[in-house]
């Protein structure tokens, strides 16, 4: 079997490196890159490393040649029409190259934002190019990644005993990358068995702003409350109440092997 890793010096790509390496041989392991200089330290360690550039098809019929798995790591263009022809050149070209199985991350829930008939997101619209390209496929719906507390002003409320948050019923289903890049490992190393999946990966009960609360004033080592300001204006605010962070499910622990980061450990890193 050989794997590849797209997008494999990213965030969540040299996760799923790290952990793969822990257990497969690193000449089983090809590492998909935009820039082959990006990847020295991977190379430095026997993993092959390859040009995988989503806007260039002839680099990916190369990248593809001989490769078993592929784990398709969304891309990270702000443009989602964007987004999609590059994943659709992915697709295509692990076609040409006889790829065995494509993994791809796509969001949690995300279907249920969409017409079944008319779906218009773009990660519901590759998860449909990748059914009818006829390859086996596993879905890795992931949940929105922990890192968004890191603009809700944590150090401020630290300091001040006030975590102020903009109004609403907000319930969190968000994990770390770390979780999640375990669960993409287990998955790409086939423990899944045959045949197609998906899997939603998020964490099995949602937190809220007064449980973060809670942490907060654990870690501080004195009160720290929550507080809804009608004068709380940012765009993570937007965003979240365009996308399902209350759904939950268990598969994220199934795949892992075991539970997920507690919120305390999760939150910690964005308090330094």
């Amino acid at each position: 079997m050989t794997i590849m890793i797209t997008g494999a010096t990213g965030q969540l790509g040299s996760l799923v490196m790290e952990y793969l390496l822990e257990r497969i041989p690193a000449g089983q392991m090809i590492a998909g890159v935009r820039k082959l200089e990006q990847a020295a330290p991977l190379q430095e360690q026997g993993i092959g490393v390859r040009v995988a550039d989503y806007d260039v098809p002839e680099s990916l019929n190369e990248a593809f040649d001989g490769i078993t798995r592929l784990l398709l790591i969304s891309s990270s263009h702000t443009d989602d029409n964007v987004r999609l022809t590059q994943h659709k050149q992915v697709i295509d070209a692990a076609v040409r190259s006889g790829v065995g199985h494509i993994l791809y991350t796509g969001f949690a829930f995300s279907q249920r934002r969409s017409d079944p008939g008319k779906p218009d997101n773009v990660h519901t619209l590759t998860e449909q190019a990748i059914m009818e390209s006829g390859l086996e496929y596993t879905f890795l719906r992931n949940a929105l990644y922990i890192d968004f507390v890191g603009v809700l002003g944590l150090k401020e409320a630290l300091s001040s005993g006030e975590l102020i948050t903009a109004p609403g019923e907000w319930r969190f289903n968000s994990v770390g990358r770390r979780d999640l890049a375990l669960a993409a490992t287990a998955a790409v190393l086939g423990e899944d068995g045959a045949g197609n999946h998906i899997y939603e990966l998020t964490a099995p009960q949602t937190w809220d702003f007064d449980d973060l609360a809670e942490v907060l004033t654990e870690v501080a080592g004195k009160p720290v409350v929550h507080r809804q300001d009608d004068g709380i204006q940012h765009w993570i605010y937007a965003f979240m109440s365009k996308l399902d962070t209350s759904s939950t499910s268990g598969d994220l622990e199934r795949l892992m092997g075991r539970p997920v980061i507690p919120l305390k450990d999760s939150i910690l890193p964005f308090l330094v």
